[in-house]
């Protein structure tokens, strides 16, 4: 763990005063790494050597597993052999790894769905009926231990509204609806419009929020633009460009949900139960995911959070998928998990992962990539939809955190014995290597073999 007295206030102000940012009147612009400035990252160790850069961490959810037969990996390295549904990750493979057979023991046999859903990165035992309990979430552990070397401790992200009431199971839907839980009786809430997780990333607030953010730093720009190398100014100009990009989308979309909220007033009724895109949220399930993951790649680009959460979809999902030729809705269709329907469906979430891993990869960071000093980590809450089995639950990760995470790898723990494929085996792995070394976490007291 870290000492106490560097997460003291002192401390982080005399961390983040280092950083360096674009700043025009209500909005404040974080920059990426810059080999000019030292925009972030601890200093050199001892002259002459290269900053340490910040190490990341990004749990990505979809609900209701894959196409089993359509799920799986074998070789290593630029010769692994992926399966059909894994296909998007293909130019990614050394630097992912798939991993099989992990289980979240506190989610089997307790009952379908929000019993197997509330506690996949806490493995806590949830408490069924009026009140909640679980346990903190693995994401929001990192999110108190290096928050405070950010500017945000973390970023809670969704692509669907949470929903509400209770499962005939018992258990509260609010269990289906988050993965981040900042305590054992409360999630953290989770923004899913994409134009306010935007203005959060830039601190963008006040009577000029809906202008142009570029056009309010423009002057901080230019200055900076003569102050830094001819590479780093490329580098800025290239992130201003895609900030400028991200922003036009995000401009279609604020009037819809203005539009979303004074008919809500008028009827009465919450924007939460209203469904897209009377509710504000894009029509296009395809640009919502996209604007998230631009969001988050933005985030790890320029420090502004080390930790991200973004529920792709909710467990029982009524998310519908025309664009796939995919008549059901998300839950309905994972009824039937064998079908050629239900594996495009998989596919597509795994190309959404494959489109921010690239992201990443694509943005220069000391000696590699954001992506190489990253770990994204994908997964869903059960293996079929039609069985409801969450003995075995579909895993890869993307990225090397800075080098301590050994990527191209097939990682396999089918029939290891059940004390040895925790899942929480595999939290306190990726927690080690972002220094937060904990004796235990969940139902976990070991690390993961072979990780």
């Amino acid at each position: 763990m870290r000492d106490p007295k560097e997460n003291s206030p002192a401390a982080r102000r005399f961390r983040l005063s280092r950083r360096t940012f674009l700043r025009g009147v209500g909005v404040t612009m974080a920059l990426p790494w810059l080999e000019s400035i030292p925009a972030f990252g601890d200093e050199p160790l001892k002259a002459g050597a290269p900053a340490a850069m910040p190490k990341r961490f990004a749990a990505l959810f979809w609900g209701n597993g894959v196409n089993g037969n359509h799920w799986s990996a074998k070789g290593s390295g630029k010769s692994m052999e992926l399966s059909k549904s894994l296909q998007p990750m293909e130019g990614l493979k050394t630097k992912m790894n798939f991993i099989d057979g992990l289980f979240n023991k506190s989610a089997v046999g307790v009952g379908i769905h929000p019993g197997q859903t509330g506690n996949l990165l806490s493995g806590m035992p949830l408490m069924k009926g009026a009140v909640l309990k679980g346990g903190i979430s693995m994401d929001q552990v990192l999110a108190n231990s290096i928050g405070q070397d950010s500017i945000q401790p973390s970023m809670v992200l969704g692509c669907e509204q949470p929903i509400t009431g209770y499962h005939e199971s018992n258990f509260s839907m609010a269990y289906s609806s988050h993965i981040s839980w900042q305590s054992a009786d409360s999630p953290v809430p989770m923004e899913v419009y994409p134009s306010l997780a935007f203005d959060s990333l830039f601190e963008n607030r006040g009577t000029r929020r809906t202008q142009s953010i570029l056009d309010r730093v423009k002057e901080d720009a230019s200055s900076l633009g003569r102050k830094i190398s001819g590479n780093d100014k490329a580098k800025l100009d290239e992130y201003l460009t895609s900030v400028r990009e991200v922003e036009k989308r995000i401009d279609r979309m604020r009037g819809d949900q203005a539009k979303a909220e004074k008919n809500a007033q008028g009827k009465n009724m919450p924007v939460a139960f209203m469904k897209r895109p009377d509710n504000g949220l894009p029509e296009d399930i395809r640009e919502h995911m996209r604007l998230m993951c631009d969001i988050t790649a933005m985030a790890f680009q320029t420090d502004k959070t080390r930790v991200v959460s973004l529920l792709l979809c909710r467990d029982l999902s009524g998310l519908f998928y025309p664009f796939l030729d995919v008549r059901k809705a998300h839950h309905s269709a994972s009824h039937d998990d064998l079908s050629d329907d239900f594996e495009r469906i998989a596919r597509y979430y795994v190309s959404q992962v494959a489109y921010l891993a690239t992201k990443l990869d694509a943005m220069p960071e000391g000696e590699g990539t954001v992506l190489d000093n990253s770990c994204l980590m994908f997964l869903s809450n059960m293996w079929s939809g039609n069985r409801h089995d969450s003995t075995r639950l579909p895993m890869l990760t993307v990225g090397g955190l800075g080098g301590t995470l050994e990527t191209g790898r097939v990682l396999s723990y089918v029939g290891k014995g059940d004390e040895n494929r925790k899942v929480c085996s595999l939290y306190l792995s990726l927690m080690d290597r972002m220094g937060v070394k904990l004796p235990r976490f969940g139902d976990a007291d070991v690390r993961l073999a072979g990780v």
